[in-house]
């Protein structure tokens, strides 16, 4: 070969290699008006890639995977899209646009239990929900209601779904309703969104078997309805006369299931809390479980759990005890499992000790704690002490329980007891105790086909009654009824076999169009639990740094925004948005993008809609509680990511980072 000819093959090659190494990478569509916000799509459950388009066997993507959308082109008639699982130009293939659902932020939406109230209509159209709204014809709405419930909507009808008439557990039935655009209206005075939305459910309908004339087997034998009590009692110093008290309401109720023969359907359980045994050490326990669920199934067990159970003989440091320690270890460090109804009752004289306080086991607040309790079908009720003391603050107690004891639908299961009087509080306890029992009795009856109809007019005549009767008991025993009474209907319909209807597109509105102070839906974004990780991870660090002072007012505000606005629109984004992570551009507010990212999110928390002139107004007191509230938050991510058993797998493998779960919006920065 000669030089020349050498030389020559050389200079090619470095041709070829400086033009390969200059390609263009490829990259993701951006969403129509957006600078920096790409397009992405979930996949539906079943849904195949292909490597090039109508062409070989796909292969089955993971239900609710999110892409990037790289190109689109038709075929035969038939829309496709090239997609990747990131934004850096690795391609996976190409998909059918007709098995994905646009993913242009990550904002969904949950329905609330509609018992009592009318269920959520799916409108083929916007303009056809927004005329029912703005013209406030009852009469129209209630014709399309009764057609949809009835299963007799016409082929012309504007509605084309109902939400389902059962509660649906979306840790057991899990379902996705993106939302997809929005518009805001008004109910009357009431500000509502109409929300476009597609509404998937991760398995597939089941139609139901067609019965053979021939078959002999019969039905299988439903599970009975099981309810689990726990009580978390304050066993600190005085609180004797409360816990034998305790103990007789529990002796009363073992007689009477005995002699209905429920013995195993109500099982009680006894979490038993103090406060920081570091800052008193006679107390000796922080927290102590005495009695489980399964030890609590009989009389004798139960007994024998808690005959050691006595108050403390030393005071602890000040008036307030750690209650939420007592409640968190009933939720968490209880096994639930196979119990329909779920309730902690909560007995104390004392305050809680809130996230902020240093003396806090948990570094959790009233609304983390009930949106754990929440998440895992726990009714969590309060009996408040109030007993006289010049160092209490019964008031702000107050305050604090009922917000923790909150409800949806229902209201709050606060009781305070007052001064403290063991004869008023045995009759609570009496009538609480008694009535968790009735409903196992009375689901029972319902369940062999007795006695349904004549207890729905008795739920009927019982909630009359107590909106007519001021009594606080009388008041309190209403909502433990009505709270009874929905799930009972759970579990009375749990054979329906009711599912969130597949629609790709529809329109709703947030509200109960006929009582628009009612809330239809709760607002959630969907995170892995890896993703639920950095968030805990970047937020504390930006919290850190603000500490520190290596982040002006401005900074920090931003960085929060640029934080709550990533995890709207575009989680896998975590770590390159924020200034404290060292991000190369710094936060979205540096790069110009804040704007829109935020402009069109139908939700916003509290982060997003705070101005660096509203922070700089405010004063220390409140800068500090919103920091106090950022805390609580972060520590509730940490809660969460290790309650292993609220993660939902979509391979249906076991727990990992991939697993997700939709946490609430007000939970979110």
């Amino acid at each position: 070969m000669s030089w020349f000819k050498s030389v020559s093959i050389i200079i090619a090659a470095i041709l070829f290699s400086a033009t390969t190494l200059a390609a263009p990478q490829a990259r993701p569509l951006l969403m129509e008006g957006k600078q920096s916000l790409f397009q992405r799509v979930l996949s539906k459950p079943g849904a195949q890639i292909f490597s090039q388009i109508q062409q070989g066997n796909g292969s089955t993507t993971a239900p609710f995977s999110v892409y990037y959308v790289y190109d689109r082109k038709q075929q035969q008639g038939s829309d496709w899209i090239q997609v990747g699982l990131s934004r850096h130009g690795m391609i996976e293939g190409w998909m059918p646009e007709i098995d994905t659902i646009p993913w242009n932020q990550g904002l969904t939406v949950a329905f609330r239990d509609p018992l009592g109230s009318d269920r959520v209509l799916l409108f083929n159209e916007k303009q056809s929900l927004k005329a029912i709204i703005e013209d406030q014809n009852s009469a129209n709405y209630r014709e399309l209601y009764t057609a949809a419930e009835t299963g007799e909507l016409t082929a012309d009808s504007p509605v084309v779904a109902i939400q389902p008439r059962t509660h649906i557990d979306i840790l057991k039935d899990f379902y996705l309703v993106p939302i997809r655009d929005h518009e805001d209206i008004y109910i009357g005075s009431e500000q509502a969104r109409m929300l476009q939305i597609s509404s998937v459910p991760l398995q597939p309908i089941e139609q139901p078997a067609k019965k053979k004339a021939t078959a002999t087997k019969s039905e299988p034998k439903r599970q009975a309805f099981r309810s689990a009590v726990v009580f978390v009692i304050d066993s600190t110093l005085s609180m004797d006369p409360y816990i034998d008290r305790t103990r007789e309401a529990v002796r009363k109720i073992y007689d009477t299931i005995t002699k209905e023969d429920l013995t195993g359907d109500v099982s009680f359980g006894l979490v038993a809390f103090r406060d920081n045994p570091d800052a008193a050490p006679g107390l000796e326990y922080l927290t102590e479980t005495y009695v489980d669920l399964e030890q609590g199934q009989n009389a004798d067990s139960f007994f024998s759990q808690v005959s050691t159970l006595k108050a403390a003989t030393v005071s602890s440091r000040d008036f307030k005890e750690d209650s939420y320690a007592g409640v968190n270890e009933a939720i968490a460090g209880i096994d639930w499992q196979n119990q329909d109804a779920r309730y902690v009752v909560l007995i104390t004289d004392a305050g809680p000790r809130e996230a902020g306080d240093p003396l806090s086991g948990t570094g959790l607040s009233s609304s983390a704690l009930r949106s754990l309790a929440q998440n895992k079908g726990i009714a969590l009720s309060v009996l408040h002490l109030l007993t006289p003391s010049v160092m209490a603050d019964h008031a702000d107690a107050e305050e604090t329980y009922r917000d923790l004891s909150y409800y949806p639908g229902i209201g709050s299961f606060y009781f305070g007891v007052e001064t403290g009087n063991v004869e008023r509080f045995g009759r609570v306890l009496d009538a609480l105790a008694q009535q968790i029992t009735e409903q196992v009795k009375l689901a029972a009856m319902a369940a062999a086909g007795k006695m349904l109809a004549e207890e729905r007019q008795a739920k009927q005549t019982e909630m009359e009654q107590a909106d007519a009767n001021n009594d606080q008991l009388a008041q309190f025993q209403a909502k433990v009824a009505k709270l009874g009474y929905a799930l009972r209907m759970r579990y009375l319909q749990q054979d329906e076999k009711q599912q969130i209807p597949s629609i790709f597109n529809a329109w709703l509105v947030d509200r109960d169009i006929q009582n628009p102070q009612r809330q239809t839906l709760d607002v959630r974004v969907l995170l892995t639990r890896d993703q639920l990780s950095d968030l805990h991870s970047i937020m504390r660090q930006v919290l850190i740094t603000a500490e520190e002072g290596l982040l002006s007012p401005r900074s920090f505000l931003n960085d929060l925004k640029s934080l709550a606005a990533t995890i709207a629109r575009d989680p896998d984004q975590l770590g390159t948005t924020t200034r404290a992570t060292g991000a190369r551009e710094g936060n979205l507010a540096d790069m110009g993008f804040m704007r829109e990212y935020i402009e069109d999110l139908p939700y916003t928390g509290e982060v997003m809609n705070l101005s660096l002139e509203h922070w700089q107004d405010w004063p220390a007191k409140d800068q500090i509680e919103f920091i106090n509230r950022l805390e609580e938050k972060i520590n509730y991510y940490q809660v969460l990511h290790d309650h292993t058993d609220l993660w939902v797998s979509l391979d249906g493998g076991p727990v990992s980072g991939d697993s997700v779960f939709p946490i609430g919006l007000e939970m979110l920065p």
